[in-house]
């Protein structure tokens, strides 16, 4: 049965990664750079629209070209680092549950974190956080599992070698942040439980070797093909992103706060419990605390990521791991009376989205019209519904004192509602990804044809349409690379002008007010495609 239920889940988990477009930004930037590094042959340099690209180590660009080496450029292939490191940190929480606090906390642990709607949107999302939060997760664990009682030296040993290994995945996966925050919170605890046996057995010496092993190879390489990358990499990348506002991704301290409650969705009531569990400390204090280790984990990454300066939902994910073995070892030891009081809520959610799924068109604007949200809300509602079956099913096993049955009802309700939500907002494709206007520029993009991107560059448009661009007037996150590469841009619009004259054939795309400026400035356009956000001309053949 329990080998059914999975064949189930993995099949739910990767069917829809091929459904949606790429969306701006992220999932358009990371698939254009693993494609740039196919064609160019350069795996150490990485470049988004043939600009050098700084800004993120390269693990999940290598992971993702070597997709689109063996099985081609899809969006499948662009999103299968995400999903397949979430599908293994599912995996890794439950064997690692099962080691720390028994087989059936680690399976509901695991079962939380497959049905936790945070969780599952940024695994099937072409992001970098998912592969730093595997190999995070697996750091920690790692740890854990190095730290048991009554193992062995040598198997301790082994653990903790890992824990080291995976560190320099997660540096190799989004930066230093991958090795300061494990760090961290193990310092934080050896001091809280007056623990200094647990920094001495880190095996420090060889640990270290490993990690430098793994993790100083790319840093050396690209460093010597780029003198400027050390200074970008890890000042502006890494303390001014996290001290400053540079990245004008600015947020309130509490940000993080309704995107874990919307995020942990079915499971948010079980949050406050699962906390109140961590802190317990039923052993001695000299013993290894697991539950507590979790929580300082837990609490620590949310009060880093909230005192930052950037603030993304995703930087959240690291910490869902760590919460769904706690709320798994609540469950494991919750009985199905009080479980009933929990699945009530997720009953009435799923009710409240049937009946507000309507009220989605309101967000429309200009850029997402009223039609487009008006063909996402059938997706809402399925949604809502998919809680509403969840919670009954759950209620159901709970008057028959089945609290597995119970579980996976609700578990199963969230992974179909959080699935539901990610396929339907395709219905918004055309105002977030270039897909269309791609197919429409196509036959009109000969291999030698110049391409201008006039005041804008949409992250999606390069991976459609299998080339760069030039870009005119705009720098964006592409500004460090263009001060070293000047050459490859137009820093304004007469030099536009003056090259779009010059030029036998041209195609160019912009926004429509830029159009109205550059037609009346008299330069020869015609109109070839356009969509919500985008026109895009080509030099009329009369005008060459």
């Amino acid at each position: 049965m329990l080998i059914l239920l999975a064949a189930a889940f993995i099949a739910i988990w990767f069917s829809n990664l091929e459904y949606h477009k790429l969306f701006l930004t992220d999932e358009g930037r990371y698939a254009e750079i693993a494609r740039e590094m196919t064609v160019s042959g350069d795996w150490i340099t990485p470049r988004l629209n043939g600009i050098k690209y700084f800004e993120k180590p390269p693990l999940q660009y290598w992971a993702t070209a070597t997709a689109y080496k063996i099985f081609g450029e899809h969006h499948w292939t662009s999103r299968l680092w995400p999903a397949l490191t979430g599908l293994l940190g599912i995996a890794l929480v439950l064997l690692a549950g099962r080691s720390l606090f028994g087989p059936t906390a680690g399976f509901y642990a695991a079962l939380v974190l497959a049905s936790s709607a945070i969780y599952i949107g940024i695994g099937h999302m072409n992001t970098l956080d998912m592969g730093l939060t595997f190999f995070m997760t697996a750091t920690a664990l790692a740890f854990l599992l190095a730290q048991r009682e009554g193992i062995s030296p040598v198997t301790s040993r082994r653990w903790m070698l890992a824990a080291w290994a995976c560190a320099a995945l997660a540096v190799l996966s989004k930066g230093l942040v991958g090795i300061v925050l494990p760090a961290t919170a193990i310092a934080i605890y050896a001091l809280l439980q007056r623990d200094s046996g647990v920094l001495r057995r880190l095996k420090w010496t060889t640990g270290i070797m490993v990690f430098l092993i793994i993790a100083a190879p790319w840093f050396a390489l690209v460093q010597h093909a780029n003198p400027e990358f050390a200074k970008f990499f890890f000042i502006h990348e890494h303390f001014e992103r996290f001290l400053t506002e540079s990245h004008h991704r600015v947020r309130p301290w509490w940000y993080f706060i309704p995107i874990l409650a919307a995020g942990l969705i079915p499971w948010l009531t079980l949050l406050p419990q699962a906390l109140i569990r961590g802190w317990r400390m039923p052993q001695p204090p000299q013993v290894f605390q697991p539950a507590r280790f979790l929580l300082i984990w837990i609490i620590f990454i949310f009060v880093f990521f909230s005192a930052s300066g950037s603030k993304l939902p995703s930087y959240i994910l690291p910490i869902l791991p760590a919460l769904a073995l706690l709320i798994g070892l609540t469950l494991a030891e919750m009985g199905t009376r009080q479980l009933m009081w929990h699945a009530v809520p997720v009953l009435l959610a799923g009710v409240a989205v049937v009946a507000l799924s309507p009220k989605v068109v309101l967000m429309a604007s200009e850029r997402v019209p009223v039609a487009l949200y008006e063909d996402y809300v059938p997706w809402i509602a399925a949604a809502g519904a998919a809680l509403v079956i969840g919670g009954i099913c759950a209620l159901f096993f709970c008057r028959l004192g089945n609290r597995g049955a119970a579980l996976l009802g609700m578990g199963f309700g969230g992974l179909l509602a959080t699935q539901m939500v990610i396929t339907g907002h395709g219905a918004l494709s055309p105002a977030h990804s270039a897909y269309y206007i791609a197919r429409d520029i196509k036959p009109h993009l000969a291999e030698n044809t110049p391409f201008f991107s006039v005041r804008i560059y949409d992250q999606t448009l390069c991976f459609y349409i299998k080339r760069t661009v030039t870009l005119v007037a705009f720098q964006g996150e592409m500004a460090y690379g263009l001060e070293h590469e000047p050459r490859l841009w137009l820093p304004d619009i007469p030099s536009f002008e003056h090259a779009w004259r010059g030029e036998r054939s041209a195609l160019a795309i912009m926004e429509p007010q830029t159009y109205a400026e550059l037609e009346k400035n008299g330069l020869p356009m015609q109109i070839v495609a356009r969509d919500l956000r985008h026109v895009v001309v080509k030099k009329p053949d009369a005008a060459r």
